[in-house]
């Protein structure tokens, strides 16, 4: 499960987009929101991404899963190894982390994004600094 391997699967979810942040991380996000952060540099963690907070509670009782650095509180987990997961979990705990993510977003947003008018607030801004 190497970078590309899940830079590809997230970029695979609907609406989903990446963008480094903080230096070196490939932050993904739906609609503006964050769903997974991927190191593009050697690191103490492999991957983080949001969860549910049973999954939660479940996944930081595995070695080497551990509750991400500064996001632990909104039930994020950090994966110590890239094989902390099989690909088939982290494929699941990926797409739920997208759908989580999905979730939070306005009323108005989700609609938005389904219906394909929109890709998200700071897309949209860029979009029409692009164009003048």
């Amino acid at each position: 499960m190497g970078i590309e391997w899940v830079r590809r699967f997230c970029l695979s979810l609907p609406h989903a987009a990446e963008s480094v942040q903080w230096g070196n991380d490939l932050v993904f996000k739906v609609g503006g929101k964050m769903f997974a952060i991927l190191p593009l540099e050697p690191s103490a963690t492999a991957l983080s991404f949001k969860c549910s907070p049973e999954e939660f509670a479940e996944l930081i009782e595995r070695p080497t899963i551990i509750p991400a650095p500064y996001l632990a509180r909104a039930h994020w987990v950090a994966l110590e190894s890239e094989d902390a997961l099989t690909p088939a979990e982290a494929k699941r705990l990926l797409r739920q982390a997208h759908e989580l993510a999905l979730a939070k977003l306005p009323k108005k947003l989700r609609a938005a994004l389904r219906s394909g008018t929109e890709s998200g607030p700071r897309e949209k801004k860029r979009a029409d600094k692009a164009r003048g």
